[in-house]
């Protein structure tokens, strides 16, 4: 069998084929391009252009694309050959620097909120040079940037690029200020952990909704569902298994570093996590995991569901955006060392980590909310909607200490007691981990737990490196005029906890109470995307977000109302989906076995003088629902049609929270009393009891 380090990312133009490929000069002068940000020489570009080419002609790759991340949330390609026409009327495999470097993809069809007229086609795709081209069925995928005519990001890389630049910069000023002259850069990096669903392809393809919306718009709770703990890191099945393995299988040819999978709390959830990469990097490998997932369901036919929520009553699927900071020297600047409290560069990086999150707590919270999210945060499953820091005992002592000038009185780690001999003593972590906080220290991290299992986790990521950079700006110009950097240092890092306190919050997020004492903090409960997403063009957010480079007003502006309209989309569909089955499928299905029930009656009456109780009762209950659903349908019906009407995004979106999402609740708790009632021969598609444990 062949062992994992022969093969891994042996479908990757990476360092190692790079260094066997190219000159050392060019190897050399895009290392620092890679490195470094330096600008790229267009006879570099030949050159490499060249080698990949050839690379990847030789593992049989016949076309190239310019793989982009535009505001649709998935990934985009347009395929073209590497044919040229020979005189001969032959055809010879050419590839240039220029289709290397620059692309031109029809601009015309994607989101662009209101940045272009629809007309307007052009849109240019740039070649990024900091994460690796790869082959994928045949394919040869240079990841790019995706921009208009006019220049405006149409993406979601050239922000994130921009935020990690802006990152860069204000951390670098920092560190000068300690004295770092060797550090050439700082980057962040991510590791996000990946939640997801299989269900059996031939169930899943019984299902209307599943297939249009990726989840469950009707469906009664079967008698078991998670409440057991049973399938929380249980044995894996071997169907699953099998599943795994070769996922992990075509992560690793792709260079993605899959390292842990495990069963999730809910029947039929499972995870994924990598090892950590740089943000970007991340970022690219995260979106193609989940291509990859699903497509390698399929071989075994399983379906993979990303929904944040496929089924109601059971735990949706998030996705953990672990973050850090590092220097190119590799020094992980949120390792707070043995002693903390004694490590003041750390602390004051933490400060502005605790700045940023209380300062623009509706940016991190918008850069998460989507239509499916927003059934999943709050829910007992997930953190609430809103924002808080957990930092466990250790550093929440030492700021205290440093905020009322007393001295830290630290302990050791303490040893694990056990009290079996045999097993080996090991240190106690400082803290313990905290599941329900929405930002939570682990370590040397930030652990971002309220991204969902479907979104792209550049916009996270792009609005929490901009927030700390401006904390780290706003840190950096008050040191730099610093007469006595000590004592200014501990004085800012002392005010810094004295007004940013009411974030850190180390308890239950999922305690009702924790809502009313975060509302006496004065913290904000931004509980849907339609509460959250206008607060993007307040003009604190603007001011930030331009200063820093990350986007123009007028991307800002467009990216509220794209992410509105597809809030608005989603729901729209959820609904036109849910009247379509509940005509077509629900209500003839209850209505046929109320009538065939009725019949059953009348035979019997027919036969002896009975009182068929159970059948007069049952038929009673079900014709009541089959009315109260029809009405229910009915006044779905009439919020679709009136929402057509409303023009304004904002006013949709608040429309959509507050009269279609209960209407589609409504029409749903009928339905599921109908399920409950309703023989299961007579229901149109699989239940629940299916979809969770047919695999």
């Amino acid at each position: 069998m062949e062992k994992v380090t022969e093969f891994f990312g042996c479908n990757v133009f990476d360092d190692r084929i790079m260094k066997a490929t190219l000159s050392e000069k060019v190897y050399k002068s895009l290392k620092r391009t890679i490195d470094r940000g330096t600008p790229l020489d267009i006879s570099v570009a030949n050159a490499v252009a060249a080698a990949m080419k050839d690379w990847a002609v030789e593992k049989g790759a016949t076309h190239y694309t310019h793989w982009f991340q535009p505001m649709t949330g998935i990934t985009a390609e347009k395929h073209d050959s590497f044919i040229s026409p020979a005189p001969d009327g032959r055809v010879i495999m050419e590839f240039s620097g220029k289709e290397l470097v620059k692309g031109e993809p029809d601009a015309s069809s994607f989101p662009s909120g209101g940045l272009r007229a629809t007309f307007e086609a052009r849109g240019y795709t740039a070649w990024d040079p900091t994460s690796y081209a790869f082959i994928k069925d045949g394919t040869l995928y240079i990841p790019t940037a995706f921009c208009s005519y006019g220049g405006e990001a149409l993406d979601k890389k050239v922000p994130l690029l921009r935020s990690m630049e802006a990152l860069n910069r204000q951390a670098m000023r920092i560190l000068k200020l300690f004295g770092n002259d060797k550090v050439r850069c700082v980057k962040t990096s991510v590791g996000p952990e990946q939640e997801y669903f299989l269900v059996p392809q031939e169930l899943y393809k019984q299902r209307k909704d599943l297939m249009m919306t990726g989840r469950t718009l009707f469906g009664a709770m079967p008698p078991k569902g998670q409440e057991m703990e049973d399938h929380y890191f249980g044995s894996i099945k071997p169907r699953v298994a099998e599943y795994m393995a070769d996922l992990d299988r075509e992560l690793w040819k792709l260079g993605i570093l899959a390292k842990t999978k495990h069963n999730e709390v809910a029947p039929a959830q499972h995870e994924l996590a990598p090892i950590y990469s740089t943000t970007n990097v991340a970022t690219d490998h995260n979106q193609l995991t989940m291509e990859v997932m699903q497509k390698v369901a399929l071989r075994h036919g399983l379906v993979c569901l990303l929904h944040e929520k496929p089924f109601a009553g059971v735990n949706g699927s998030g996705k953990h955006n672990n973050w850090s900071i590092s220097t190119d020297q590799g020094v992980n600047l949120l390792s707070p060392g043995e002693t903390p409290h004694e490590n003041a560069q750390f602390l004051l990086f933490l400060a502005a980590v605790i700045k940023a999150v209380d300062d623009y707590q509706d940016l991190l919270r918008l850069s998460v909310a989507t239509a499916g999210n927003d059934h999943r945060l709050g829910a007992n499953e997930a953190p609430p909607a809103v924002i808080s820091i957990f930092l466990g005992d250790e550093l929440t002592a030492v700021l205290e200490a440093i905020e009322q000038d007393k001295p830290y009185d630290g302990t050791k780690k303490e040893k694990m007691q056990l009290g079996v001999d045999v097993l080996p003593k090991f240190s106690k972590d400082t803290t313990d981990r905290n599941r329900t906080s929405p930002f939570a220290f682990t370590g040397n991290k930030f652990e971002f737990r309220m991204l969902g299992s479907s979104n792209s986790i550049s916009c996270a990521n792009i609005h929490l490196n901009a927030a700390v950079a401006e904390s780290l700006k706003q840190f950096a110009d008050i040191l730099e005029k610093s007469g006595d950097f000590n004592n200014d240092l501990h004085k800012l890092i002392k005010d810094t906890i004295t007004e940013h306190k009411r974030i850190i919050f180390n308890a239950n997020g999922y305690d009702d109470s924790w809502i009313a004492e975060a509302e006496r903090r004065g913290l904000q409960n931004l509980k849907t995307t339609a509460d959250c997403m206008p607060r993007l063009c307040d003009k604190k957010n603007i001011d930030m977000l331009t200063a820093h480079g990350i986007f123009t007003e007028a991307e800002i502006f467009s990216r509220r109302d794209i992410m509105l309209e597809n809030y608005v989309k989603t729901v729209n569909i959820e609904a036109q989906t849910m009247v379509d089955m509940a005509r077509k499928q629900v209500i003839p299905a209850t209505a046929k076995f109320a009538a065939d029930t009725a019949s059953a009656v009348s035979v019997k009456k027919s036969v002896a003088e009975v009182a068929c109780t159970y059948e007069k009762r049952l038929i009673s209950t079900l014709s009541e629902l089959i009315d109260e659903m029809d009405t229910d349908t009915t006044a779905l019906e009439g919020t679709i049609a009136k929402l057509k009407g409303i023009e304004n995004i904002v006013e949709a979106s608040a429309f959509v929270r507050d009269t279609m999402l209960p209407a589609m609740t409504t029409l749903r708790e009928a339905a599921d009393k109908a399920e409950q009632l309703t023989s299961e021969e007579y229901w149109p598609f699989p239940t629940y009891d299916k979809l969770l444990f047919g695999v």
